[in-house]
């Protein structure tokens, strides 16, 4: 199996509004380490969460820097992407352009599935950019 390949195929699947095809590459039994608030840590629950994500930011677009794999896991480091054009989370649309740093691990299956996902993102500068959080004090 190649892992980083398949990971790839998540980001370009979302990048193309396929949350379908996006669940394709996911196991049945798929478990989320890092869900949105409010979703169930499922395969269910992440792909209705990139459903409303995807509406929230309809120009959502996760580019890879870099993957590194080995093993059954594999990392990516993502520049993630968007302008806030509907209620995401609680905070009515914006029409702001964010632009944030993703750290992506997932663990494949023997079938060469995600099985599992961590992630961490900037989400201080997410808040920031949409205004939601005021960014530092003046220098």
């Amino acid at each position: 199996m190649d892992n980083a390949t398949t990971m790839r195929s998540t980001y370009e699947r979302i990048n193309a509004g396929d949350i379908a095809g996006f669940g394709d590459l996911m196991a049945d039994d798929f478990v989320e380490h890092e869900g949105g608030p409010g979703f169930p840590l499922t395969k269910q629950g992440t792909l209705e969460y990139f459903r409303v994500l995807l509406t929230a930011f309809p120009d959502f677009r996760m580019d890879v820097e870099d993957v590194i794999a080995g093993g059954d896991k594999a990392v990516a480091r993502i520049k993630l992407a968007g302008t806030h054009q509907a209620e995401f989370m609680g905070i009515p649309a914006t029409g702001k352009a964010v632009d944030i740093g993703l750290i992506d691990i997932m663990r494949f299956d023997q079938a060469g599935l995600v099985a599992e996902h961590w992630g961490v993102a900037d989400q201080l500068s997410f808040m920031q950019q949409l205004g939601v959080v005021p960014a530092g004090a003046p220098a």
